[in-house]
């Protein structure tokens, strides 16, 4: 037998031996999706025992902390990577509130972060806003102690506290004196023409326009109406005009109230009756600045271990909820996914990262440091599996020509985690606009830079009338929304597919990734 023969089938036998045992690790992992799949108690600790999760909140990083050990335990390396930092931070606690009248009732509302709470249990009267300069002189004394009903609805951001808002405020009372004045003229030629009915102009409005006023008056705070389920965000105004410090706090709550009781109340206040509020909501602040990292869990690749294949959602979530589904359903998944892998003794040739960014809800800011931070890595990505967008379960992948035989072999074990679920590759009909700014997910930071995020197509198979504009950015984005069979069907789908690109023998193809 001569040389070149024998290391051409030792060649052959590496190769064949190499296949067999990546074959036996997809079967592996395949079994513990069917059999021994924790998705759902990730999704608990992290959502139940942790809760809203917002970037520079005691709740993220008791949650990178954990992620961190979990990664640990099944034998990754991580990294916590600074990704950037709040200059104030922000703790949610309960919150309760209650109308105290005849027909009393417990009131459903929620207040943005990064927004006050009360001191304590606060009681009080109720008024409508001033309109006018005379209205609140008028109104200026009853004004202490109360809660004021304030104009607009709710769009989930607490009342604009910056300098634009301020000139904003001054042209529009400017503008209702002048209106007011020609009410008073009306009133004036109605009463000396008695058959005269001339209407009065209405005011311009703009929620809280006696907002410095009415805090030096003594309100307790302010009450806005808002469609259910209640949506809360943060003060990004504040925040993204650098205006936000610890000294510069709002000190009176901002309570968005469910629409059917603010209208109650609403009627209450017009016809003066007698009634009080009571809130007691505990929101509470950290001295900042308050410095919030991305989660990078790794195995590192036996081949090419300078080449990567990501899975990636943001691990920050806004705190009404609990981050169960935005973006519980992409961390969730996405760890089960890297346990299964780990503890299935693959050794993928590229190196798979497992990436939890931070601050996506305030601009994508962890992806952006990622990115920004590893520049060199990105033109060795062949693909960024980012999952943010629902619980439903992959039942497609559509991709360009040039992957498509790749996906087609790597998504062929797809089909025996779930018979009945649907599963097929397709080819991208043209390439996609590669996007010049970052969108609405954290995926589109890497497409501007030319990477690959071609992720799972979804569909709700067995019809559980799942509404992502129901939790979206609301209060009702908790544990139970999710569907754990979806849930478990979804990080099986993760593994085996990151698991084939990273064992493709070449880096998958990016032509007509994007339109050049």
């Amino acid at each position: 037998m001569n040389k070149y023969f024998q290391l051409s089938l030792l060649c052959f036998c590496a190769s064949v031996f190499s296949l067999y045992a990546q074959d036996k690790a997809v079967d592996k992992i395949i079994r513990m999706g069917q059999t021994d799949n924790r998705v759902m108690r990730h999704l608990d600790i992290l959502t139940n025992r942790f809760g809203g999760r917002l970037s520079g909140s005691g709740a993220f990083e008791d949650a990178t902390q954990w992620m961190a050990r979990e990664f640990k335990s099944w034998g990754l390396e991580v990294t916590l990577e600074e990704a950037g930092s709040v200059p104030v931070g922000f703790n949610r606690g309960p919150w309760f509130g209650r109308m105290l009248s005849d027909n009393g009732m417990i009131l459903h509302f929620a207040t943005p972060s990064f927004t006050s709470g009360t001191k304590g249990l606060q009681r009080g009267h109720v008024l409508p806003e001033p309109e006018t300069q005379e209205e609140f002189a008028r109104m200026k004394g009853a004004l202490n102690g109360a809660w004021v009903l304030i104009s607009g609805k709710n769009d989930g951001y607490p009342v604009d506290r910056t300098a634009k808002a301020d000139s904003t405020r001054a042209a529009i009372k400017a503008e209702n004196e002048e209106i007011a004045g020609e009410n008073r003229e009306r009133m004036r030629r109605n009463w000396e023409n008695r058959g005269s009915n001339e209407a009065m102009l209405p005011y311009k409005k703009f929620p809280a326009l006696f907002y410095k006023e009415m805090c030096e008056a003594g309100v307790l705070g302010f009450i806005q109406s808002s469609a259910v389920p209640i949506r809360a965000l943060y003060d990004r105004k504040m925040m993204d005009a650098g205006m936000l410090s610890f000294d510069n706090l709002p000190e009176q709550p901002d309570v968005k109230l469910d629409e059917h009781q603010f209208a109650v109340i609403e009627q209450m206040v017009e016809e003066r009756r007698d009634f009080l509020l009571e809130f007691d909501i505990r929101n509470h602040f950290r001295i900042g600045p308050v410095k919030y990292h991305n989660v990078v869990a790794s195995i590192k690749g036996s081949a090419y271990p300078d080449e990567y294949v990501i899975v990636s959602g943001h691990l920050d979530a806004y705190d009404a909820g609990t981050g169960g589904i935005d973006c519980g359903t992409g961390i969730g998944p996405m760890m089960e996914a890297a346990r299964m892998i780990a503890l299935s003794g693959a050794k993928p040739k590229r190196t798979i990262l497992f990436v939890a960014f931070a601050a996506e809800e305030f601009g994508l800011l962890g992806a952006k440091a990622f990115a920004k931070a590893h520049p060199g890595r990105l033109l060795k990505i062949s693909n960024l599996f980012n999952r943010d967008g629902g619980p439903l379960p992959p039942v497609g992948v559509t991709v360009p020509p040039a992957m498509y035989d790749d996906f087609v072999k790597i998504c062929e074990p797809i089909k025996r985690i779930r018979p009945d679920y649907p599963f097929e590759v397709k080819k991208q009909d043209k390439p996609s606009p590669r996007p010049k700014v970052a969108g609405s997910h954290d995926g589109t930071v890497f497409a501007m830079e030319g990477v690959p995020i071609f992720n799972f197509t979804t569909e709700d198979v067995k019809g559980y009338n799942f509404s992502y504009g129901e939790i979206w950015h609301t209060e009702r984005d908790l544990y139970t929304k999710n569907i754990p069979e979806y849930q478990e069907h979804t990080a099986t789908c993760i593994a085996v597919t990151a698991l084939g690109v990273a064992n493709l023998d070449h880096q998958l193809s990016r032509e007509g990734a994007y339109e050049e």
